[in-house]
């Protein structure tokens, strides 16, 4: 079965909760972001992982964290779901590489995303997932 093509937005991708938005697809965003931080030389900085309240979204944020983790990346997680703006903030906080947010913001309630944010308080054109197809070489990304 070949993967799904995960298609990055403005500050992330979203897709359908057990459709295309599953804990592979995750874990592949995870892995590339991960591939980025250490080819930036910032995995040591750290990053921040935060969550809504959509079905799931704890989980989703918890696999996240193990990708990063098994990268040897620092992870401050959130310990419940957190305003947008309160993850951001614990980035610029923290003086970490960025953040990861688990959330689809305002779409429909059966979707989920997986938002990127640098912590120099804006949120950031996931480009770093489009060139880097050797953490998820069976995948394709656009």
């Amino acid at each position: 079965m070949q993967e799904a093509t995960i298609k990055f937005g403005t500050d992330g991708w979203r897709g359908e909760i057990a459709n295309d938005y599953t804990f592979t697809n995750v874990r592949r965003c995870a892995q590339g972001f991960a591939a980025y931080l250490q080819a930036k030389g910032l995995a040591d900085k750290g990053i921040v992982i935060g969550y809504d309240k959509r079905f799931q979204s704890e989980n989703f944020a918890a696999a996240c964290a193990e990708v990063m983790a098994g990268n040897g990346i620092r992870v401050w997680l959130t310990d419940g779901a957190t305003p947008t703006p309160v993850i951001s903030y614990a980035a610029v906080h923290q003086k970490s590489a960025g953040a990861i947010n688990i959330t689809a913001s305002h779409n429909p309630p059966n979707d989920n995303g997986f938002k990127v944010a640098r912590s120099q308080r804006r949120c950031d054109r996931p480009r770093w997932l489009k060139g880097n197809r050797s953490a998820h070489s069976s995948g394709r990304i656009t």
